[in-house]
């Protein structure tokens, strides 16, 4: 599968008009400092924990590669100074702290450093648009250069393949195709990426967040005969499923 180039440029020049890539990365995601401290040990791919006890869980992206995201974690933190930005540092169910990390002596994010090298994706969940750019303009240059999981062509999922999508159920996944067709049933819009709704892959807008879609030029609508980009945790609904809560989850990446 070809992976699209313009999309990739457009990144990079909203990357370039933010006062280069390296800055605009720390510039993008520069919230209120949270605190600081220094890594103790690498719980896992995407948390750490501080020498004070802490344990950190890196916001604004999901892990591609468990494995090889651990180890470059674990190279990149292990003893070192780091900084935590963040809009609200409420601990999850776990107990972790999300933050934007910072090494001390560096302006550039640590979730900025992980997604360049190809070893993470952008979460949905980053709802600041400077930073959800900034992290966006990451990643594209890992997909430039091929860097990481992105050396394989399967990380972007076809949505005209329901059955390789289905079986990551559960997991985060990107998916690109064209709407088909976009047609509401109750209170839920499908994005139709096939024409056997039973099978075939849809992504799926909520009635009650569907002015929030509309006010960012992306009306449900307009998006039909479109080629787009979504990502999303895949569910199992007859065919494979990604439910859109966020704006940021729709790439639109050419004309009809």
């Amino acid at each position: 599968m070809r992976i699209p180039t313009m999309p990739i440029r457009r990144a990079l020049m909203m990357c370039a008009a933010l006062l280069g890539c390296g800055r605009a990365h720390a510039a993008g995601c520069n919230f209120e400092t949270q605190g600081e401290g220094r890594v103790a040990a690498v719980v896992d791919a995407r948390s750490f924990r501080l020498d004070d006890g802490r344990e950190v869980k890196l916001a604004g992206i999901e892990v591609a590669d468990g494995v090889k995201a651990r180890a470059a974690l674990s190279g990149l933190l292990a003893g070192r100074d780091v900084i935590l930005r963040g809009g609200d540092d409420t601990p999850d169910r776990y107990g972790r702290q999300p933050a934007y990390a910072f090494l001390a002596d560096a302006d550039t994010s640590v979730q900025g450093e992980l997604l360049r090298r190809g070893l993470a994706l952008v979460s949905p969940e980053v709802t600041d648009k400077d930073c959800a750019a900034a992290l966006m303009a990451a990643e594209a240059e890992a997909r430039q250069a091929r860097a990481g999981t992105w050396s394989e062509a399967t990380v972007i999922k076809n949505a005209e393949s329901p059955g390789d999508i289905l079986a990551g159920i559960g997991r985060f996944a990107v998916v690109e195709g064209r709407v088909l067709s976009v047609r509401q049933a109750g209170a839920t819009t499908y994005l139709n990426f096939g024409r056997n709704w039973t099978r075939d892959f849809a992504a799926t807008i909520s009635k009650r967040i569907v002015p929030a879609f509309e006010a960012a030029g992306l009306a449900p609508k307009s998006l039909e005969n479109r080629k787009i980009r979504v990502r999303g945790w895949v569910e199992a609904r007859r065919g494979p499923r990604i439910e859109l809560l966020r704006v940021g989850q729709i790439e639109v990446l050419g004309g009809n």
